[in-house]
C-alpha cells in the first residue's frame, strides 16, 4: 500500500468529551490521502476505547496505546510511526476546517513548512489569529517571531516529515509545555523553504483563563527553568542565543508573577527571580509589566499582587454592572 500523503498525529489524554469532534472533523476533509495516528498517552477514561471505536470504522484511523509519558513522548511516538510525506498535528480538544488538508497540501510544493492562521475558539466567542512572519525567506527571523506573534504550535504547521530524521529533531521529554515550539525552532534552524498561506482552519479551544488564582508548584517552577535551559541550549552557537535566553526567562518570570500568588512569598520571588532580571533588558515589554516584574524581583511581589488583584476584582465589578 502507498504511502499517504499526510500524516495527522492526536496525542490523546483523558479527552473522552472531546475526542470524537476533532476526529469527525478529520474524517470529514475534502483531501482523502491520510492517515491519523491517534496516541492514547495512558489515559484514565473512556479515551482509548473511543479511539479503537473510531479507528474500527475507517482503516484510515490508526489507534496506538502507551504507558502515560506526557503529550511531547505521545507527540515523538507519533512522529515515529507517521508515513506520510507530510505531517501535522491535531490536539484533542480541538477541531479543524473540512478543507484545511487540502488547501495546506495544495501550498506546499517544494516547501518542507507551511504556516497558516487559526481561530480562537473560547467563552469570548471566535478569533481569528493571523500568524505571517515578518520575513518568510528568513528562518532566524521566523525564530525570532515565535518569540512574538507567531504561535509555536505544530497544529497550524504543515511539517515535512523527512525533515525530523534528516536534521535530528525529536520532541523534547523534559518538558511538558512549548515542546512544539522547541521542534519548529529545531527544524527553522536548518535550510528548511518556509511559506505561509494567510487563511485559517484550526479552531484551538481555549478555557477561561483569566483568573489569577491558578495554582502553582515546585514542579512547574523547574519545568520553567528546564525550558529556559533546553531552548538556551538549542541556539547556543547561533547569533540566536542572548535573544532566546531573555525571551524565555521572561516567560518563566511573568508565568511564576501571575500564576504564583499562592505559592510565593516576596522574599522567595526575589530570591528566585533576581538574578535574572537584568535578562529582561533585551525584551520589549508593556511598560506597566515592566515595573510590575521589577518590584517583584526587588522584594515587593505579595504587595504587587495584592494591587493587582484589587483592580481587577474593581474591573470585574463594574463590569457586572455595566452588563445589569
Amino acid at each position: 500500500m502507498a504511502s499517504p500523503q499526510i500524516s495527522i498525529i492526536v496525542a490523546v489524554y483523558n479527552a473522552e468529551n472531546t475526542i470524537l469532534k476533532c476526529l469527525d472533523s478529520i474524517s470529514q476533509q475534502t483531501f482523502e490521502d491520510f492517515e491519523v495516528i491517534m496516541v492514547d498517552d495512558g489515559s484514565l477514561d473512556h479515551s482509548g476505547k473511543k479511539i479503537d471505536e473510531y479507528a474500527s470504522r475507517d482503516s484510515r484511523f490508526k489507534a496506538f496505546h502507551k504507558s502515560n509519558g506526557g503529550v511531547s513522548s505521545a507527540r515523538q511516538f507519533g512522529i515515529d510511526h507517521a508515513s506520510g510525506e507530510y505531517t501535522i498535528h491535531v490536539d484533542p480538544d480541538d477541531w479543524i476546517d473540512p478543507d484545511m488538508l487540502a488547501s495546506l497540501y495544495a501550498q506546499a510544493g517544494k516547501a518542507d513548512m507551511v504556516i497558516c492562521d487559526f481561530y480562537i475558539n473560547s467563552y469570548k466567542g471566535q478569533e481569528y489569529v493571523e500568524q505571517q512572519p515578518q520575513n518568510v525567506e528568513d528562518n532566524m527571523a521566523v525564530i525570532k517571531d515565535l518569540f512574538g506573534h507567531l504561535h509555536g504550535s505544530t497544529c497550524n504547521k504543515l511539517i515535512r516529515l523527512s525533515c525530523y530524521s534528516q536534521f535530528n529533531v525529536r520532541f523534547p521529554e523534559q518538558i511538558s509545555y512549548c515542546e512544539d515550539q522547541y521542534v519548529v525552532i529545531s527544524l527553522l534552524l536548518n535550510p528548511i523553504r518556509v511559506i505561509y498561506l494567510p487563511k485559517a482552519f484550526y479552531h484551538y479551544v481555549r478555557g477561561n483563563e483569566g483568573s489569577l488564582s491558578k495554582s502553582y508548584s515546585g514542579k512547574m517552577l523547574e519545568q520553567d527553568k528546564c525550558a529556559l535551559t533546553l531552548f538556551t541550549s538549542l541556539v547556543a552557537h547561533t547569533p540566536m542565543r542572548d535573544f532566546v535566553e531573555a525571551h524565555k526567562a521572561y516567560f518563566m518570570m511573568e508565568h511564576a508573577f501571575w500564576w504564583g500568588a499562592n505559592y510565593f512569598s516576596s522574599k522567595a520571588f526575589k530570591k528566585e527571580f533576581y538574578s535574572y532580571y537584568p535578562l529582561l533588558k533585551r525584551v520589549i515589554m508593556p511598560k506597566t509589566e515592566r515595573i510590575l516584574l521589577n518590584l517583584s524581583c526587588r522584594g515587593f511581589y505579595s504587595v504587587t499582587r495584592k494591587v493587582i488583584g484589587m483592580l481587577m476584582a474593581v474591573k470585574h465589578h463594574i463590569y457586572n454592572l455595566t452588563k445589569k
